[in-house]
């Protein structure tokens, strides 16, 4: 029986282990959002549409002036809620 020659086992082994990197890689641009490049989008001045972000376990509220890319942040642990009033005057 052939032993398979050495220089074989070594490409080989260099294309198995870039093919690893590269699927590892690709996983973890894919959890980090890195892979998706998307253009950002443009700041909308809000600030006569009386919009807020409420928390539903204290009460707290936040005014939104400005809107890019929202983010629904979170107070108690618990993502705040997005409440749109009549303009006042």
């Amino acid at each position: 029986m052939d032993a398979v020659p050495t220089w074989l086992l070594v490409i080989t082994a260099v294309i198995v282990g870039l093919l690893i990197w590269r699927v590892g890689i690709g996983v973890l641009r894919s959890l980090t959002g890195e892979g998706a490049r998307r253009e950002k989008p443009e700041v909308e001045d809000v600030e006569g549409l009386e919009v807020f972000l409420v928390c539903n376990e204290c009460g707290t509220e936040f005014r939104v002036t400005r809107l890019g890319e929202l983010q629904i942040p979170r107070h108690c642990g618990e993502p705040m809620q997005v409440v749109r009033r009549p303009a006042v005057g």
